[in-house]
C-alpha cells in the first residue's frame, strides 16, 4: 500500500485501529468500556474497529467472566488479541548446530528443535538441514508453513541490511552468500537476517539478564569473540552491520591468533576446534602448567577485546555467552580485568538464554517486524487479513 497523505479519507480509521489493537495487546480479556476508557475513543468508534479487526482474524471475542452480568441481564463482551492467527519463526545457523523457535504472534513460544551440523559442511548442506529442521518442528507442532508471518535468522558473518553475508568466515562457503535470498525461496512470508551475536543481544534485553537494562554488551565468546550492543535500548549494527567483530582485532597483531594463544607445545594448535580448546581447559584445571599458561593467554585476549568495545560504548552491563561462557573461570577474570582497565566497569554476568539466545533473538527479529506492520498506520487497515 503506497504512502497516506493527509487527504486520505481512511487515515483516522487506520490511526484507531492501531490504538485499539496495541491496547488489546496489553491487556487480557477486556471490554468495550475499559477499550472506550483505555484508548480515550469513543464507543461507536471503537466498536467499529472490533468489527473489522474481528474480519481481519486479528481479534476474536470470548466468553464472559463472572460478575460480567449487568443489570439487564446481558453479560459485557470481552475480547482479545488473536495470537494463535499466525506464527513467527527464529532460526540459529552455527557451525555446529541449526536451531528453530516457532511462536504465536505474541512471541509465546510454542515449541523449538534442534539439529547438529558438521563443522565442515557446504552452505547447500547446512542451508538443507535448516529447512529439514523447520519441517520437523512445524510438523510436530501440527503448525502450516502458509501460518507464517515472519522469519528471523541469526547468522555468523557481517550481514548486510538485505540478507547477503558480506563477510562469513566461520563457516564454509558463507562469504557473499545470498543467505535471505536463498531462505526466502522456503517462505511465503518476509525472511530477515541478522548477525548472530547482535541478536542475541535482542534477546537477551528481550527475555534474559539484560530486561531493563538499554545500554548492553552482549558477548558471543568463542575461538573468533563477536559482539552484539544496544545502545539506548536499540541494536547498535554500524555503518556497515559490521559493529561488534571484536574477532578481528587478533589481525593486529599474528602473535595474538587463537592457534598460539591456546598452544601448550609452542606450535599452533591444530585442529584448531572447540573440543581441543575444552581439553585445553581441563588440563588446566588438573594443575598443567602450559595449559594453564595457555587458558591464561586465552582470557587476556577475551578481556582485552571486550575492553575496547566498554571504553567505546560505556554499557551499563556485559553479558556473555557462547560456548566459552560455560568454562570455569570465565567471569572472574573478565570483572578484574575491566576494572583495571576501564574508567568505569560494567557489570559482567553469564547469559541467561544459554544456547538458546541466538534463536529466540532470532525470533524478536521476527516479532519486530510483525509489530511493526500491525502498528505502522501506513499498513494497519481492517478487512484485510495479514501480512
Amino acid at each position: 500500500m503506497g504512502r497516506l497523505t493527509g487527504g486520505d479519507p481512511s487515515l483516522l480509521r487506520r490511526i484507531n485501529s492501531a490504538v485499539v489493537l496495541d491496547a488489546l495487546r496489553g491487556a487480557q480479556t477486556p471490554t468495550l468500556t475499559e477499550l472506550v476508557h483505555s484508548t480515550g475513543l469513543s464507543r461507536p468508534t471503537v466498536e467499529g474497529v472490533i468489527e473489522g479487526l474481528t474480519e481481519s482474524d486479528l481479534v476474536v471475542e470470548v466468553g464472559p467472566e463472572a460478575g460480567d452480568t449487568r443489570k439487564q441481564g446481558r453479560p459485557a463482551r470481552r475480547f482479545r488479541f488473536h495470537a494463535e492467527a499466525g506464527h513467527l519463526l527464529g532460526i540459529e545457523i552455527g557451525a555446529h548446530q541449526v536451531r528453530v523457535v516457532l511462536s504465536d504472534l505474541s512471541g509465546q513460544v510454542l515449541g523449538s528443535h534442534g539439529r547438529d551440523v558438521d563443522e565442515a559442511a557446504s552452505a547447500d548442506d547446512r542451508l538443507d538441514r535448516v529447512r529439514g529442521t523447520v519441517a520437523e518442528l512445524l510438523r510436530k507442532a501440527g503448525v502450516a508453513r502458509s501460518t507464517l508471518w515472519a522469519v528471523g535468522v541469526g547468522s555468523p558473518g557481517i550481514v548486510e541490511a538485505h540478507g547477503e553475508v558480506r563477510l562469513g568466515t566461520a563457516l564454509p562457503g558463507w562469504t557473499g552468500l545470498p543467505l535471505g535470498e536463498r531462505l526466502q525461496r522456503s517462505f511465503r512470508c518476509p525472511v530477515l537476517v541478522e548477525n548472530d551475536a547482535n541478536v542475541a543481544a535482542v534477546a537477551e534485553h528481550w527475555k534474559g539478564v539484560a530486561v531493563g537494562t538499554d545500554d548492553v554488551v552482549f558477548v558471543l565468546a568463542g575461538l573468533s569473540p563477536g559482539a552484539g550492543s544496544l545502545i539506548g535500548g536499540r541494536l547498535h549494527r554500524g555503518f556497515g552491520g559490521a559493529a561488534g567483530e571484536i574477532g578481528a582485532l587478533h589481525l593486529l597483531g599474528r602473535e595474538v591468533t587463537p592457534e598460539h594463544l591456546l598452544s601448550t607445545t609452542g606450535e599452533p594448535l591444530h585442529p584448531l576446534d572447540e573440543p581441543a580448546v575444552e581439553r585445553v581447559f581441563a588440563l588446566a584445571k588438573q594443575g598443567d602448567a602450559q595449559a594453564k599458561d595457555a587458558v591464561e593467554r586465552f582470557l587476556g585476549r577475551l578481556v582485552h577485546d571486550v575492553a575496547a568495545l566498554v571504553l567505546a560504548i560505556d554499557p551499563e552491563l556485559v553479558v556473555i555467552g557462547g560456548w566459552a561462557a560455560g568454562l570455569d573461570g570465565v567471569l572472574e577474570p573478565l570483572r578484574a580485568e575491566l576494572t583495571r582497565y576501564c574508567l568505569r566497569a560494567p557489570k559482567v554476568t553469564l547469559s541467561a538464554l544459554g544456547q538458546e539466545a541466538i534463536a529466540t533473538g532470532a525470533l524478536r527479529l521476527a516479532l519486530d517486524h510483525v509489530e511493526q506492520q500491525l502498528f505502522a498506520v501506513e499498513q494497519t487497515s481492517m478487512g484485510r487479513r495479514w501480512p
